[in-house]
């Protein structure tokens, strides 16, 4: 068995090299040893009650860690993908996409709007129609594809032919493969030492047969590579979006109260990503609860959708009336490219793109789950017995809404809506409003079944490897640790169901 760390020092301890006290196997590992190599340890930053809930949840997780490895078999060895062996992810689920179409109950008005909103969320934008300079790629779908038109990362990276497409002279930067996830890049920090955390996109329109002229070129990420300075973002799925934003802010913070006891218990927090009004929030200075993106930066899906199209494919529009790179001899287009169409015939051809794309994710209906079966419905009970669902919420209300089709519906999307510290493993070092570089809000599980890639960086397709890696981290420890523990604990049998259940969301 490898040496059980435990570590002493500031956040980013996991880093190699840092030194802890290391209990072998040959020790006896009681709860009492445990605690007398804990009182050694200083949290630097922490009230004492923040603390003392910092070890309360060190000693549980290694009580619950200990006691699995007590138990533990030859067959249940960790394999180096990190899952024990006999343990297997199912798999991407087959069948058919159930996913991508309307809401049920729309009215006629509705549906067409929604329509003519996917219609656009499907264009490849051309240089005429406002591509670039800079771009991820040329198309809301590309991103959005799996297992439908709303979904996240498809199987084969279109980012990868989009480097050339028309004639562009980009080259495919080392972290974009044909079987990997689409991505977009983020540089932790500028070159004098200064916070960044923006996107830096792929490619320019440069050598572009519609761009004649243009000169510009990627940055180097290569050398940010090297510098361990790149962090990574995947596409989250959208499906579902209109009945997220339809949950009021007091059911968000209610259910956070109501969970407060059953977290407390097991180390985890969590707290909604907002402040309070008249201070700088990145997009919402009003003190509402921000829900949308991988910090739940983004507070409405106009915002969600505006900001995507002017970062990702580097169309201006009536939110985001600036070109984020302004080289005069690669702007073909007046701002903003993507505007309100006052002379159009119909009302749904007179809205501008940013509108239809924000309508259609609004109207798009939730991802169905399989039917049950004995094993996914063990595995329900295992997923609230061990604590996913203290985070992972199974169901929130809609609160009344002008649209019958999102009023008081409930949302079965399994999230809290809420940031939780997930510790030094997962964390990108990317403060967004509120949240911190370490801070994530709970990921939707609704649709996980026919998800390809995990985590925020995609960094695995292995639905085990993707729960391991919620564990990381003895301070500034991640929320999860406990939770990560008692699955640990669990027999094969009963791994086995959970990820039945979760592959059949």
């Amino acid at each position: 068995m490898a040496p059980i760390i435990l570590r002493r020092g500031p956040r980013g301890a996991d880093e190699p090299g840092h030194q802890g006290v290391p209990i072998q196997k040959s020790w006896p590992l009681t709860l009492g040893t445990v605690v007398w190599h804990l009182r050694w340890c200083e949290i630097p930053g922490s009230t004492r009650r923040g603390t003392m809930m910092e070890m309360r949840s060190v000693i549980l997780y290694l009580a619950l860690a200990l006691a699995g490895c007590a138990d533990m078999t030859h067959d249940q060895q960790r394999t180096p993908s990190g899952g024990p062996t006999g343990v297997k992810d199912p798999g991407v689920r087959g069948g058919s996409a159930g996913a991508g179409g309307p809401l049920p109950g729309l009215t006629k008005a509705e549906l067409a709007f929604f329509q003519a909103g996917r219609e656009t969320f499907l264009e490849a934008e051309a240089v005429k129609d406002g591509l670039g300079p800079r771009f991820n790629l040329d198309s809301c779908a590309g991103c959005h594809a799996q297992p439908a038109t709303g979904g996240s990362s498809p199987s084969v990276n279109p980012q990868v032919a989009a480097a050339t497409a028309n004639g562009a002279a980009n080259i495919v930067p080392s972290f974009i493969m044909l079987n990997g996830p689409v991505r977009e890049a983020r540089f932790k920090f500028k070159a004098d030492g200064t916070r960044d955390g923006g996107v830096h996109n792929l490619y320019t329109i440069a050598g572009r047969k519609d761009a004649p002229g243009c000169v510009l070129t990627q940055p180097d990420f290569k050398r940010e590579a090297a510098r361990q300075n790149v962090i990574f973002r995947i596409p989250t799925p959208v499906f579902g979006a209109g009945l997220i934003e339809e949950i009021s802010d007091e059911t968000i913070l209610a259910s956070q109260r109501a969970e407060q006891p059953g977290r407390r218990t097991m180390g985890i927090a969590g707290r909604p990503n907002r402040r309070g009004p008249g201070r700088v929030n990145t997009s919402s200075n009003d003190g509402s609860v921000t829900r949308f993106g991988w910090k739940a930066q983004n507070k409405s899906l106009l915002v969600f959708a505006g900001e995507a199209y002017n970062v990702e494919q580097g169309v201006t529009n009536e939110l985001f009336q600036t070109e984020r790179d302004e080289t005069r001899t690669c702007l073909f287009t007046a701002t903003p490219e993507d505007h309100t169409k006052f002379d159009a015939a119909t009302a749904t051809s007179a809205v501008s793109d940013l509108t239809k794309f924000a309508i259609f994710m609004k109207f798009l209906a939730p991802p169905e789950p399989a039917p049950e079966t004995p094993s996914s419905a063990r595995g329900r009970a295992v997923f609230t017995e061990i604590g996913c669902a203290l985070c992972h919420t199974p169901s929130l209300m809609t609160g009344r809404s002008s649209s019958a089709a999102l009023s008081e519906k409930p949302v079965r999307l399994f999230s809290d809506l809420l940031l939780h510290r997930m510790g030094p493993r997962l964390a990108d070092d990317i403060p967004q409003g509120v949240a911190e570089g370490d801070e994530f809000r709970t990921a939707p599980l609704w649709g996980l079944g026919k998800r390809i890639f995990f985590l925020h960086d995609g960094r695995t397709t292995d639905l085990v490897e993707a729960i391991e890696a919620h564990a990381s981290g003895w301070f500034r420890r991640s929320e999860a640790n406990a939770v990560i523990a008692r699955f640990d604990a669990l027999g094969n049998d009963r791994k086995q169901d959970l990820l039945n259940f979760l592959r059949g969301l």
